[in-house]
Order: structure tokens, then sequence, then C-alpha cells
């Protein structure tokens, strides 16, 4: 099989880490996927380094470019299937008209409602298949009218690592410049105002009163960086929290740290978080978007309903105050990823919707 992968997102965030799942697990199989992206992109690249065939395009004319090299691999049928995998893309296949000569798959990985405009519901109504990564998702898909027999729900999935040792801890806190004796919450999310990180901040300052010992490792980047920075000085957290800017091996990050914090709004399932569960980290999370799907509040982490500093300053606390229910949790968590959000499921579920869309 042929499947054709478009992502024009301009960083690498947790829809450009799953696309690159998605390639390397269908190359895994056999089948020989290719990928339309922007020639310098940091997807590209890996997706190069795994044998993967890039087409590179413009980033300055990023869906007329990727439209004409649609339209040129389906027309000369080099490609079974198209799969958009997030809005910019499937502008691109839709302006190519991909869908009249393969089937062409979307996904769809927020919450917010699909715009009701004719122009973007023709490109949703255009596609075989809606891939919703959650049911929360499949929601807000249904809300914008498109059929239900159109959209699937396939949840993302994450690589199960290894158990790490305290020795791959120190290494990792000293590869981040991170101080060895002290409880490191951690936050792997581009900084957007979707992703909480004013609450967290404020709820960091918080927790400080009763866990002044208590420091926060950022990872990711964004046009919020200055604002968040300036927030942090203005709580007087400077010493206690480390913006560690886009971290190339995000690995390091959950090995480091001690407990993970998502407070992201509207989700719809939330890649790092999944991430986090998978690396045996007990979890506090905001209950929203998909994430109540993921994480059942008291057995494999901690929800927290009212986005409230105070609220989640106290769930953040409870764990810290409790180490042994924090490790239970924690080891929960991964169970819960290697039951039901492995790339192995992902990906097979992926790669069966292809087959029954080209047969």
């Amino acid at each position: 099989m042929r499947p054709l992968i478009v992502e024009l997102g301009r960083d690498f965030r947790g829809g450009q880490h799953q696309a690159l799942l998605l390639l390397q697990g269908l190359r895994e199989r056999g089948h020989s996927p290719e990928l339309v992206a922007f020639t310098d992109s940091i997807l590209g690249s890996r997706a190069r380094n795994s044998g993967i065939r890039v087409h590179g395009v413009d980033r300055k004319r990023r869906r007329i470019a990727a439209a004409w090299t649609i339209r040129k691999l389906v027309r000369g049928g080099q490609a079974d299937l198209v799969h958009a995998n997030e809005p910019h893309a499937l502008t691109a296949a839709w302006l190519a008209r991909a869908q009249r000569h393969v089937p062409l798959v979307v996904s769809r990985r927020v919450t917010l409602p699909i715009s009701r405009s004719p122009l973007a519901l023709a490109r949703y109504r255009a596609a075989a298949r809606i891939i919703a990564v959650s049911e929360c998702v499949q929601k807000a898909v249904l809300a914008a009218g498109l059929p239900a027999v159109r959209i699937a729900v396939i949840p993302d999935g994450v690589r199960l690592p290894d158990p790490f040792s305290p020795s791959d801890r120190t290494a990792a806190r000293r590869k981040l410049a991170m101080e060895q004796d002290v409880v490191f919450l951690g936050s792997v999310a581009a900084l957007t105002p979707d992703k909480g990180h004013a609450l967290l901040l404020k709820a960091l300052a918080n927790l400080r009163e009763k866990f002044p010992q208590c420091q926060l490792l950022i990872a990711g980047d964004g046009r919020e960086r200055e604002k968040l920075r300036a927030l942090t000085r203005q709580l007087g957290l400077d010493a206690a929290v480390q913006f560690a800017g886009f971290v190339d091996d995000v690995a390091k990050v959950y090995e480091a740290i001690d407990l993970f914090v998502f407070p992201a709004q509207a989700d719809g399932l939330g890649s790092a978080l999944l991430a986090a569960m998978a690396h045996g980290l007990p979890v506090v999370a905001m209950k929203r978007g998909g994430v109540p799907e993921v994480v059942e509040d008291g057995k494999n982490g901690l929800l927290v309903g009212e986005p409230e500093p105070k609220l989640f300053a106290e769930a953040i606390g409870q764990l810290l105050a409790k180490p042994a229910e924090a490790q239970r949790m924690g080891q929960a968590a991964r169970e819960t990823i290697a039951a039901r959000f492995s790339v192995a499921r992902m990906v097979d579920d992926t790669l069966h919707l292809y087959e029954r869309l080209i047969s």
C-alpha cells in the first residue's frame, strides 16, 4: 500500500509526532508510505532518517505548493490514499481534488468546533473518513453536521519505553541542567494560551507555600514564552521555574521529572500526557477535552474539575504528600497506555481503515 501523509504544521508537536509514528509503523509492516511536508521541517528530517520518501514544499506557499505536489502524485498513480494530518493539509488535498482519484482521510485532534462556513464544511465532506482521536473530538465533529458514518475514532498512540532507573534520572537531570535533590514537576507542551501554563505557574506559587523545594520544568516553545517569563517574575518564581525550550530528546524530560502536570483546557487527547503515563509518571490534569478518556481520577492520575490554581495545587500536593500513592498511580498509568494507547494499536487501526477504503 502507498498512503500519502500530508502534514503542513510549522512546528514539531503532538500531531507531527503522531504522523511520524504512523509513517514508521506503516513502513515496519511492509508498506510504502510517503510524506508531503515542509522542506526544512523537523518531521521531514526525521521521516527521511527513517527511510521514508519525503516530498518537500515551500513554507511561503504551503497550501498551493502542497496542492500541486499532491495533484501530481495522485494523478500519476503514485498514491493509493491521501491522509491529511491537520486542517492546512486538508485544504491542500481538497484544492488538489485528491478525493476524485483516491480516498481522502483527515485527522481531527482538537475539540474546537469545525466552522460551519460552506468552504470549511466542503473540505470535510470531501473526506471518505474523518479520524477523531477521542470520543470528545467525535462529538465536536458531529456537532458540525457531518455524518456519523464518516467518522472513525482512533486514539493516538505512544511507544512504551523501558523502565528507567535512578541513574537514568540522574543523567537526564544533568543533561537538562536540573538540580538533583529537589522535587520537579514537568510540563511538555507548546507555549500557547490553550495549554494552561499561566494556570500552572499560579498553582506552583500556591503549592510552594507548603512544598517550598518544589520546582517546575517547562519544555516547549511558542508565542507565549515572554509573557510566561514575565508572569514567573511577577509571582517571584524565577528560582523555581526552568524554561527548557524545545527539547529534541523529549524522553529525557520524562526521565528527569517526578510528576507530570497537564493543565491544557481543550486537548483532544494529549500526546505528551500519553507519553508521560507511558513512562510511569503520576499525572495531574484538567478534566477537559479528551483527557477523562485516558485519566481515571484516583486510579491512574488525578483530575481537576475547574481551572483554579488553588485546586490544581491541592491535587499536586496530594501526590507529593503520599509518594507511595503517587507511585501506584504511575504504574497504573503505564498499564493504561500498554492496554489502550500503544503505537501498535494506533497503526493497526489506521491501516485497517485504509484497507477498507481502498478495497
